[in-house]
Order: structure tokens, then sequence, then C-alpha cells
């Protein structure tokens, strides 16, 4: 497969808007409910449980099919390479997809936490760990999202050390954590942030 053909269906993957088809499926648009995020979050707080749960092994799927799927095998570096590459671009349609004009996106904690399961299994799994802990000792998802999100390069730093090109993925991947979530943190600095569990309120943003 040429690598510009992987780049694009990499992006289209990653801007298929699991939350959006799931809340649609039920009569809703989850741009309009709860904090109006399409991510598996917003998900869990007005469809449940168990849809939340279904959208976000869907969106953690869509990160790392492409990067396990889609590299081309020509030299023992490329397929690494191109495999970050084609990850970020899931992330990017996640986050901006092409499906709903580029606008509404999730915040793409889930799918990017499949393409470093991808990538580095054992740095990612300790990362999940950090976000399961925050989670269950805050209720406060964006908390253990932007946790998660530090822990994953500190991870990588301690396993594969700074030259290894998923450690720097993985810093730029945290800003845009960061970045995705500064509504959040603003929410969080006035004590306003919801907590799992809490009902979802129309356009509670």
């Amino acid at each position: 497969m040429h690598p510009l053909l992987g780049l694009l269906i990499s992006y289209v993957a990653g801007s298929v808007p699991f939350a959006y088809l799931a809340g649609k499926s039920r009569g809703l648009d989850l741009r309009q409910h709860g904090s109006g995020n399409l991510g598996a979050s917003n998900a869990v707080r007005v469809l449940g449980k168990g849809v939340g749960a279904v959208v976000y092994l869907c969106d953690t799927l869509k990160g790392l099919l492409p990067v396990l799927l889609l590299p081309p095998r020509v030299t023992t570096t490329q397929p690494h390479l191109w495999a970050i590459v084609f990850g970020v671009a899931t992330v990017l349609g996640h986050i901006r997809p092409i499906f709903l004009m580029g606008k509404g996106g999730g915040k793409g904690v889930a799918t990017a936490g499949g393409v470093f399961l991808g990538l580095a299994w054992l740095p990612t799994l300790m990362a999940a760990c950090v976000f399961t802990a925050a989670l269950l000792l805050t209720r406060i998802s964006s908390v253990a999202s932007l946790l998660s999100a530090v822990a994953l390069p500190v991870a990588l730093f301690l396993f594969a050390g700074p030259r290894d090109p998923v450690f720097g993925v993985s810093l730029a991947m945290m800003l845009l954590v960061i970045w995705t979530h500064r509504s959040n943190i603003a929410r969080l600095r006035r004590g306003e942030e919801p907590r799992v569990g809490r009902k979802a309120e129309v356009s509670s943003r």
C-alpha cells in the first residue's frame, strides 16, 4: 500500500464519530447533551455505561488497527515510522472528523491510547493504570485523561529513552490532550467539572 493511501485511510478511520452514531441511534445529538463532546466519557454520561464502553472500544480500535495493519513493510525502520505517522493522522481525524466537516470531534484520549498500544504496549498499559486509578480516586474523567497523558511520556522515557521517536510523539500528544481539555481545565479551576455517574444535563458545557 502506498503511504499516502495509508495516511488517507488512517485519517478517514479516525474521523468515524462512533459517539455521534451511538447518540443518533438513540435519537440524540451528543454535541447538544452533557459536555457536548463526542467521546466515550460523554457517551457514558448521556447514554449509559454499556453504550459508552462500546464507544470507548471502537475509538480505541480505530487508533490501534491503522498502526498495526497499514504501515508498508519495506525496511526494518520504515514500518515503525509510518506507524507513527498513521497513528497521528488517526488522532487528528478523531479530533477534526471529516464526516462532521472538521468540527465537533472528540478529545483524542481513547484513540491515542489505541495508537500507542500498537506502538509501545507496555508503557501504554502503565498509563492506562494511571487513568484507572485517577478515575477511581477522583471520579473525574478529564483528570484521569490528563494524568494518563502525562504518565505516558514518563513511562516511555523510562522504557525506551528520549531518542525513541515514539517518546517524542508522546510529548506532542500530551500537549494535544492538554489543549483539547482546556475547557475542562477551566471548569476544574472553578470546581464545576462533573464527576462520573452524575446525571447529564442538556448543553451543560
